[in-house]
Parts: C-alpha cells; structure tokens; sequence
C-alpha cells in the first residue's frame, strides 16, 4: 500500500488534471480518492464525500454495484475486445439493439465510439459526408447555439460555443454559424422572458434561412446546456428549433452526453418534446460510470447513403481500435436492465419534487442570481449583485471556494466558473440527495459570506 502523502506528492509531480489551473493545484491539498460505496466516495485517508455530480455525470445506480462489477468480470473472462472493423462482438450486438429499442423512433443503426466528444464527432462527419454523397457540395457548415459545448476534439470544439473553453483554439477550428441559446437570466438578445415570445427561436429561424443551402445540421443539447452553466430552455424551445431544422431540410443532431439516461426526468431528454432526431449522441452514463463506451445512433436513410459498391468508397472512413468493446457494452447492457429492474426513472419523480422544494431557499441568499433545475440537473448561479447580476471578479474563485467548503462538509460537488452544479445520480436515495443540498447551501454562505 501507498501512504497518502506519497500519493499526492506523485500526483503533483506527474499528473496534469484536465480543466484545472495547476498553478494552483501545486500549491493545494489534493484529495486522492481510494474507492466509492453506493453513493459516497472515500479519500486515502477514509473521509467519506456525497457524490454530489456523479463522478463528472456519468453515474447512475451508485458505486460497487454488484450486477454491473459482475458483468464486467463474467465479460473480461470470455472475451475483454475485439476488433470491430469488419467483425462483430455479441454484446456489442444486444446493446445496439437495446439502444435502438429504447430510444426516439427512427434511430436504428449504432456506431459506437469512446467519449462524448467522439460521439458528436462522428455524428456531425457522417452528416457531413451524407450530404456530400448526395452531391449536395456546397452543404460543408453546422448551426450550434451560443454557450454549447458538445467536448473538446476539434470538429466537436468548432460547434461548440463557450468562448473561455474555445476561442484559444479558433485558428484550427472549421467556421460554423451560431444562434441565441435561450439563457433567459442574461438573455443575449436584451430581452425579457415574460414578453420575449421566446424571440431566440425567431433569430434561430432567421439563421437557418439565410445559410440552410451550406449547413448540413443542427447541434443542440436538448433540454438543458450542460457545460454552458445547466442553462434550461423553455417548455417548447426544442421542439420550435427541430421543426424550423426539418421543415428547411436540415439534419437535427441532440447531444445527449450529458442529458441521457435519466438526468433531465426522462430517460432521454427528446422524449420530452417529442422531437425525432437524425442523429442522437450518448456517452457517460451509458455504462452506469462503470467504463468508457459512447454511441452515435443514426437512421435507416443516413446509414443508406454510405452503401454502394467498394470502388466507389462510399465508407464511413472513421473508427476507434476500442470500438463496441464488449466489456463496457456488456456493463450497458446490465446498467440498462438496472433501469427496469428498479423503475429509476419512475422513481425518480418524487425526488425531482424533492430537490425542487429543496432549492428554494436558496433564493434567500443575497449571491445567488437564479437557480436553474431541470430534473436532477442544478445549476445555481452566484452573483456579487443580485440587482445587477453583475458577477464576482474571477480572481475571486468564489466557485471554487463553495466547492472547497462543501468538501470539508463531506460532498464533493464542482462549479462551472461561478454557477455551482449539482448533477447527483438518478438512483441516489432522498435522505442522501437532501443532505447534499444542505451541504450546498450552507457552504454557498459561508464563501459568499451570508449571514
């Protein structure tokens, strides 16, 4: 066994953590996690912490889940991978077919891959190539939304819209034209929500219009933005955007990287607006947080458009060495019998309720601007004026300070800049999902300094 001390100081010295300012981090007090029970996480030295955003929202039934460490085993016993190009594997085979059962109609082929941004990726390259094959040679863009964020490959960064995470990487990136995400508390359009007549999805059309010729699809997290700060959209915003996109010709691709398998209430956030998407991308919670797998599933007519005779190189001219490895499908497969066996998401009704009547005190702190929820997705966004909603200064880290509090409270949650997120798994239980919320609020007053 490694002493603890002999951990972090190895960490510092050979690891580079993504999105963190390691100047910083250098100087911190790293906190080494050793293993997870249910919903709890323990440290090297057996402090217990609520997994307060699902281990980057991708947990679902809680950590040591026997059926889902069983299926990974019973697997990696019979076969850990094997090659896709041009073999098959049987769980990849009853996943896709789960996958394509259980999602919107119309989704009936799976390409799988190894992470959000792969899946997105993929997606928008057979989009593009679709309509390439059709001869349809002017369609080379995408329209996105402002604040979207759909991972960190290239193609998948030129979508995207968060400038702090993009615009150092602008030179590399493909032009893509962006719309007005609906982000109703700092409106990018100056206006207010109650008359606005959601007057984002006018400018979305006008979009569309004006380059549908050159733009193979629309990208949008449907639902909420995830990365963007849990921005929700308004009841009706999805299914306004999708019809505009199909009634111009336009493929609709929904990121559901972060808002599938259960976050936003439903199993899929499309089910909720009862929009059929070309293209759906899954990934995280696919597996439960148990391994890395993702999914692209597309339809019966995009798939159609690849066929044809070898010499004319119609071929999806993209794979991953890891593609469809049975070990993590075999997990998904049993991670989405887990779904039924316990009616999660039926079962999660009552602790939406529960959360929503939970966060409304939150409103009695002087910092806290608005807070967003939509299913077990939170997004609570602080503020050094309420009046003005005028932010901290960043030098502040008033984010990164409620999150340090929060861990001396025993729960490890994470801010996107000063909007502090709460995304806990769908199976977690009311008493642990309250108590994080206590924990939430009474470190939000103690780093905002209320009384």
């Amino acid at each position: 066994m490694y002493s603890s001390e002999q951990l972090k100081d190895w960490d510092k010295r050979y690891i580079w953590h993504p999105f963190t300012q390691m100047g910083d981090y250098m100087r911190s007090d790293p906190l080494v996690i050793e293993r997870g029970e249910g919903f709890h996480l323990i440290d090297t030295e057996g402090r217990r912490y609520i997994d307060g955003v699902s281990s980057l929202w991708v947990l679902v039934h809680g950590h040591g889940r026997k059926e889902l460490t069983d299926a990974m085993e019973r697997q990696s016993k019979e076969l850990c991978h094997s090659t896709m190009l041009g073999l098959a594997n049987v769980p990849a085979i009853v996943l896709a077919k789960r996958l394509a059962e259980i999602t919107p109609a119309g989704l009936e082929k799976v390409f799988y891959s190894d992470n959000g941004s792969t899946s997105v990726e993929i997606a928008i390259k057979m989009s593009y190539q679709y309509w390439q094959q059709k001869g349809e040679k002017k369609k080379k863009r995408f329209i996105s939304f402002l604040n979207g964020y759909h991972g960190d490959t290239i193609g998948s960064v030129s979508i995207g819209g968060i400038d702090l995470f993009h615009k150092v990487y602008r030179p590399l990136l493909f032009r893509s034209y962006k719309s007005p995400s609906p982000y109703c508390y700092r409106c990018p359009l100056k206006l207010d929500r109650a008359s606005c007549g959601m007057a984002c999805v006018e400018e979305f059309e006008r979009v569309v219009k004006r380059y549908r010729d050159e733009v193979c699809a629309v990208v949008i997290e449907p639902l909420v933005q995830g990365a963007g700060g849990m921005i929700t959209q308004p009841e009706g915003f999805l299914r306004k955007v999708w019809t505009i996109a199909k009634e111009n010709g336009l493929h609709f691709i929904t990121d559901e990287v972060a808002v599938g398998f259960g976050r936003t209430g439903s199993m899929f956030a499309c089910e909720q607006e009862g929009i059929e998407p070309d293209f759906l991308c899954l990934a995280k919670g696919v597996t439960g947080g148990y391994l890395p797998l993702a999914a692209t599933l597309t339809t019966q007519e995009i798939f159609g458009g690849f066929l044809g005779r070898f010499d004319q190189f119609r071929t999806f001219f993209h794979g991953h060495t890891y593609t469809g490895n049975p070990v993590a499908c075999s997990v998904a497969v049993e991670n989405l019998a887990l779904f039924e066996k316990e009616r999660t998401i039926e079962r999660m009704a009552d602790k939406i309720t529960l959360l929503r009547d939970e966060l409304k005190r939150f409103s009695d702190l002087p910092a806290v601007g608005e807070v967003r929820q939509r299913g077990f997705m939170v997004g609570i966004e602080l503020v050094k004026s309420r009046k003005t909603k005028r932010p901290y200064p960043p030098g502040a880290k008033i984010g990164q300070n409620v999150t340090l509090a929060a861990r001396k409270r025993g729960a490890i949650i994470r801010p996107l800049s000063d909007v502090i997120v709460l995304m806990p798994p769908p199976g977690m239980d009311a008493g642990t999902l309250k108590e994080l919320v206590d924990v939430t609020y009474d470190s939000i007053k103690e780093a905002t300094g209320a009384p």
